[in-house]
């Protein structure tokens, strides 16, 4: 099987594009939704591009951090992030908003892989393995399965709010 470098995940929400954006971009709030991030250190108090903050993250008993900078920042729209260790690229990561009618919006959260295609790949895939426990052929399926965690936690949290 082909090693997947993209993967995106969606889920249909009971609230406005609005509430998502506003909740999605609030960084503070991460590990509530995260199946990983158990912390977040924000530089600043907007959060906008540009934006830098450090995540703290697990799996199991393995624990990590990552420096992210915020990439896109459209109310309603659009938020992302980049990820890098030492300076050097892991991914992408982002939410895509649309308004779908009937006051809901359909939350997509997508991943793309940015080990390759530079010389720092092949030491970033072995750090990610030494910190994560997962290999890089792997984090597509381990992120998967944690976007549909994210997503399911965030639907249920603003359509009880």
């Amino acid at each position: 099987m082909d090693r997947e470098w993209v993967v995106e995940e969606s889920v249909a929400i009971k609230a406005e594009p609005a509430q998502v954006y506003a909740a999605i971009s609030d960084l503070r709030r991460m590990r509530e939704w995260s199946e990983e991030t158990f912390a977040l250190w924000v530089r600043g108090r907007s959060v906008e591009t540009g934006t830098r903050f450090v995540g703290f993250n697990r799996i199991g008993w393995r624990v990590w951090f990552t420096n992210c900078q915020v990439s896109a920042a459209v109310p309603g729209e659009v938020f992302a992030f980049r990820v890098a260790t030492f300076g050097m690229p892991v991914a992408l990561w982002g939410y895509r908003i649309e308004g779908i009618g009937d006051g809901s919006t359909r939350l997509t959260e997508y991943w793309e892989d940015l080990r390759r295609d530079n010389r720092a790949a092949g030491v970033v895939s072995l750090l990610g393995k030494v910190f994560t426990g997962v290999a890089a052929e792997k984090r597509a399926s381990v992120n998967r399965a944690g976007m549909r965690a994210t997503l399911d936690r965030f639907k249920a949290a603003l359509e009880s709010a």
